[in-house]
């Protein structure tokens, strides 16, 4: 009976029946209380997005894999502190939480969130260190600027040890299978079915979301499974980890969801399972090797098909599906067991001929002897593909190496870089809904918002289902002024993901651009409820509230946004603007330079900087900063003109017309141009030529400050005065 229920909430799981498989294993656990069960129960709780539930189960649990699973539940609900306490290793407890990837990966997110930066980078740099395909930990490093090169962390160097954990992880399977069916015991049959089902543990590469978004429970598979009796031992500190599925190759139907169950990115594969009859107990022994050795080649078959391309996450497995039991062992029974997984040709006839030979065996030696020989073919068939593996992980490795390069470059700000390293991407990873955001993301730090526009809109035509970077693109269509495109963005967010803080803040970009802010404020604020580490979330609060000329609570936001990532940039400039218009110059030439060391590329940034210098004083300084914003991005008229004004304050004017003159040309309708020109014009006593200058400024209908300014040195035009300095 226990083994039967275990075997269908694995089945409901696989199948992502999480009602069915909750229901099913709270009575497998009512009516055999185990850790073990516990373990499998607090999985189904975990998939059915109740970490509440998994928490209260495991709390005080001792075994490995509760704790694991404890951590998990409390991260789900910001228990930092416990989830930490879950992970660390404990002298006095006999089973440890293994030091695998995805713990110390684990551990870094949490040091990450609880402001241990340092920590944070030591821990995402031991997960590299043990599985080099661990992205997450990659991405993390990136994010907090901290990142090696990519050709550091995906090297050549580091081939050996993903070969030697990809081939060490096939034959550990192959070992299992050799002693499984060795066993005869029924009670062996049951715990041994359990603790090799649940042994099998897979390291995802997107733990991230399981920690910086409560919106939905991670899918975890693999518990590992222990004897009763069982201390700590080797064969059970196989880390564990929560298991990310792929998502599928369709998009979604547009629904609204009213709970965010987030799926994982490592199987929706489809499982082949025959119809279960337990006969009695002698008829079951005969099958028991069967099982056993159906169980353990899973994962090594699967490894032995060199054509297949290699998942970023390593040790994902193939489960055994379900337990065999009938009074007679049919073909299909056999071929069924031995279903999933791409085999080697060899092996695939070994599998034919024992489907047909096993139907007709009445014994347990006949059966054992032909799965000996099928183990045999299948080990000889992997050893021989060991070459193609080895190419496998090289292609696998040059692809990430150039994928980091592309994303390391992006998080330092490096733009243009990135750009060219993700051009180097063939066709098939470039023209994808990842790919294509980050390009877009680059162009909009790069303030070139129509081909920021053009590179999303690519993304949405390939992922419509993809929220990420979506808010990026928000914002880029609101600087384009595009309403009707941002409105109809934001319908589609919606309909993909109403809860997804992404979804929140293009509707809140939408209400902005329609300078409705107390609807755009709620907007955001409501994306800040959905992820309060959103930060993004926060600098668009921040932003509202200085529009609304309410600065104190634009403070308030903008260092609630720093508090959860202190490289957001756009936080530090947003302090640096309040500060600037509050004219506390000292206050903003510091945030200024905050935000400049983080996107030392950001024109924009070195403009109010120099801006800023300037109205300390500091000419000089002022001026060498404009140079640089105007070598960053000559297309920027702002830099330009300041750089003429500082000119004209040195008493460079010769230059200072020179700059005017191209200004001119290239944005012919700003008045403030003409005006400078003016002034400048009427200092080196060319009356006529200022006065043509004064009255093309007021023809372009300047503001009613600038009028008046104009207009008064009209009036002292013919009197030799000092130039006015606001000009």
């Amino acid at each position: 009976m226990e083994a039967l229920l275990v075997n269908y909430v694995e089945k409901s799981l696989e199948q992502y029946m999480r009602r069915n498989a909750v229901f099913l294993c709270e009575r497998l656990y009512a009516e055999f209380p185990s850790e073990v069960n516990l373990q499998l129960l607090a999985r189904c709780y975990l998939n059915n997005n109740q970490p509440h539930s998994a928490y209260y189960i495991l709390k005080g649990m001792q075994m490995a894999q509760s704790r694991y699973l404890f951590a998990i539940a409390c991260l789900e609900m910001d228990l930092f502190c416990e989830a930490e306490a879950a992970l660390l290793p404990v002298k006095d407890l006999c089973a440890e939480v293994p030091n695998g990837a995805a713990v110390q990966y684990l551990l870094g997110i949490i040091y990450r969130d609880t402001n241990r930066k340092n920590k944070s980078i030591e821990h995402f740099r031991k997960t590299l260190s043990i599985d080099p395909l661990f992205w997450a930990a990659y991405e993390q490093l990136c994010m907090l600027g901290e990142a090696e090169e990519a050709a550091v962390c995906f090297g050549d160097a580091t081939v050996p040890c993903v070969q030697e954990h990809y081939l060490g992880n096939a034959s550990s399977c192959l070992l299992i299978a050799d002693t499984d069916h060795s066993s005869d015991s029924s009670q062996r049959f049951g715990l041994e079915y359990l603790s090799r089902s649940h042994l099998k543990q897979r390291e995802g590469n997107n733990i991230r979301d399981i920690c910086e978004n409560n919106r939905g429970g991670p899918i975890l598979t693999g518990a590992v499974r222990q004897s009763k009796n069982s201390c700590c031992s080797t064969s059970f500190l196989s880390t564990p980890s929560p298991v990310p599925t792929e998502l599928s190759d369709v998009a979604p139907p547009p629904l609204i969801r009213n709970i965010h169950l987030r799926q994982s990115e490592d199987s929706l594969r489809p499982s082949t399972q025959a119809r279960r009859k337990f006969a009695c107990d002698n008829e079951t022994a005969q099958i028991r090797g069967s099982l056993f050795f159906d169980s353990g080649l899973r994962r090594s078959a699967r490894l032995a098909a060199g054509q297949r391309s290699l998942n970023t996450s390593q040790g994902s497995e193939n489960k055994a599906k379900s337990l065999h039991a009938s009074t007679k062992l049919s073909s299909e029974t056999c071929s069924s067991t031995f279903c999933q997984g791409k085999l080697m040709e060899t092996y695939e006839v070994a599998v034919s001929e024992f489907g047909a030979t096993s139907s007709s065996l009445s014994s347990t030696t006949d059966v054992k002897s032909i799965q000996h020989e099928i183990e045999n073919t299948k080990l000889s068939s992997f050893i021989s593909d060991s070459a193609t593996i080895k190419s496998g992980i090289s292609d696998t490795m040059k692809l990430l190496r150039t994928l980091g390069e592309g994303y390391r470059y992006l998080c330092m700000f490096r733009c243009k870089e990135a750009l060219n390293v993700y051009q180097k991407l063939s066709s098939k990873q470039y023209n994808t809904g990842w790919i294509l955001s980050q390009v877009g993301k680059a162009y909009f730090e790069l303030v070139d918002y129509l081909n920021a526009d053009y590179a999303f809109s690519l993304a949405r035509q390939i992922s419509p289902y993809n929220l990420e970077e979506m808010d990026v693109y928000s914002s880029v269509l609101y600087h384009l002024k595009q309403d009707m495109k941002l409105k109809y963005l934001a319908q589609e967010m919606i309909l993909v993901d109403r809860f997804a803080p992404q979804t929140w803040c293009a509707i809140g970009n939408c209400y902005s651009l329609q300078k409705d802010h107390e609807s755009a404020l709620k907007s955001f604020q409501r994306a800040v409820q959905l992820n309060s580490r959103f930060a993004y979330a926060h600098t668009l609060s921040g932003h509202e509230y200085v529009i609304m000329e309410d600065y104190g609570k634009g403070v308030e936001c903008y260092q609630t946004s720093l508090h959860v990532d202190a490289r957001h940039y756009n936080s530090w400039y947003g302090l640096g603007m309040i500060y600037l218009r509050q004219e506390k110059f000292e206050f903003a030439e510091h945030h200024f330079r905050q935000a400049y060391q983080i996107n030392p590329l950001s024109s924009v940034i070195m403009y109010y900087l120099g801006t800023t210098l300037e109205a300390l004083k500091r000419s000089e300084e002022a001026l060498e900063m404009m140079e640089k914003a105007i070598v960053i991005d000559n297309k920027n008229p702002l830099p330009k003109y300041s750089k003429a004004k500082l000119l004209v304050t040195l008493g460079k004017l010769d230059e200072a017309l020179e700059i005017l003159e191209e200004l001119k040309e290239s944005t012919p309708r700003e008045s403030c141009i003409y005006a400078l020109m003016g002034a400048i014009y009427k200092r080196n006593k060319k009356y006529d030529k200022a006065m043509l200058h004064f009255g093309i400024a007021l023809d372009l209908k300047p503001s009613i400050v600038d009028v008046a300014k104009i207009e008064a040195a009209i009036e002292k035009l013919i009197i030799p005065d000092e130039m006015e300095e606001s000009l």
